[in-house]
């Protein structure tokens, strides 16, 4: 399959998914923050037995409580799991755990409170969990340009911290534009450094092959452009193949999955479209631009006036 050099349409592609997601979150319509990072009450409990959620809405609407979610797991659906926004004080929380024990346990009598679990997580920890974050992402990427530039060229690391950036973003966006369906918490910052040595390990296949190509004597005479396209043709059949494998996968754990783990699967499934789009339409394409640019600079005649 003959490819053909597309990375000015997918970056405004890229470009309107990134600002439309900029537009929302300043109309206030930004990532839904779960209590990793909000901060918040988490409650787990064992019912013993599959139960109605609605059960559970009303015990919590009589303390008026706002805000929550309710998800259930386990091989029968017994496993009750509340998330409370911030509550006042830890007298509010104990009242609120007593409280729910005592209605739920009025219809079903199996719930097991010994084993159940209360988890408060205060909003310094969840301030503390962005900036590691941030500064495991900057670091992976600083320490990926190292390595790009010391086996390929200064240029292809250019491009591929570019192709990363552009990744991370995306994922970003796409939380923004489905914060109805998905919370951000602390498996997004796992699916994120998932993605990013994923994207790199593309990126890294097909720079391999431009440098073999662009080696070759019979190669010589073409444009960089052109060496781009053959070496993305050349790797296509593998990249379609481990593609599709890791999204069988990872959307199948989406659909049987639980929540928690639907909120890991999902932000993987997004990275590895971005990752694959990013590694053959676009990081390629970047090297060629500055090599192209580099090139011309060279070639143009020195402006210093000549001595008479």
């Amino acid at each position: 399959m003959k490819v053909k050099n597309h990375a000015r349409i997918c970056l405004m592609i890229s470009g309107g998914i990134m600002v439309l997601a900029l537009l929302l979150s300043l109309f206030g319509l930004g990532i839904n923050m779960g209590l990793d990072f909000s901060g918040g009450l988490s409650i787990r409990y064992d019912m013993g037995q599959a139960f109605d959620q609605a059960d559970v809405q009303a015990a919590l609407d009589t303390q008026g409580i706002t805000g929550y979610s309710i998800a259930h797991s386990g091989a029968q659906g017994q496993i009750l799991q509340v998330r409370i926004p911030e509550l006042a004080t830890q007298e509010d929380i104990q009242n609120l755990q007593s409280n729910l024990e005592t209605t739920l346990l009025a219809k079903y009598p199996q719930l097991n409170t010994a084993t159940g679990t209360a988890n408060y997580v205060g909003p310094i920890a969840g301030a503390a969990l962005v900036r590691n974050a941030i500064f495991s992402v900057l670091l992976a990427t600083a320490l990926m340009l190292v390595y790009i530039a010391f086996r390929f060229d200064l240029y292809s690391g250019i491009a591929a911290i570019a192709g990363l950036l552009h990744d991370v973003l995306i994922m970003v966006s796409f939380m923004v534009l489905l914060r109805s369906i998905i919370q951000m918490n602390s498996s997004f910052i796992a699916a994120m450094l998932t993605i990013v040595g994923y994207s790199i390990n593309n990126t890294i296949i097909i720079f391999d092959r431009i440098r073999e190509n662009n080696a070759k004597p019979g190669y010589h005479h073409m444009k960089r452009e052109e060496i781009v396209n053959l070496s993305v043709s050349q790797s296509l059949g593998r990249t379609i193949n481990t593609t599709l494998t890791t999204l069988i996968t990872i959307v199948t754990l989406y659909i049987l999955g639980v929540d928690a783990i639907r909120e890991f699967s999902l932000p993987i499934i997004i990275g590895i479209v971005s990752g694959v789009y990013s590694s053959n339409m676009i990081n390629g394409y970047v090297w060629a631009w500055l090599e192209e640019k580099r090139k011309g600079q060279k070639s143009q005649p020195s402006l210093k006036p000549k001595k008479v």
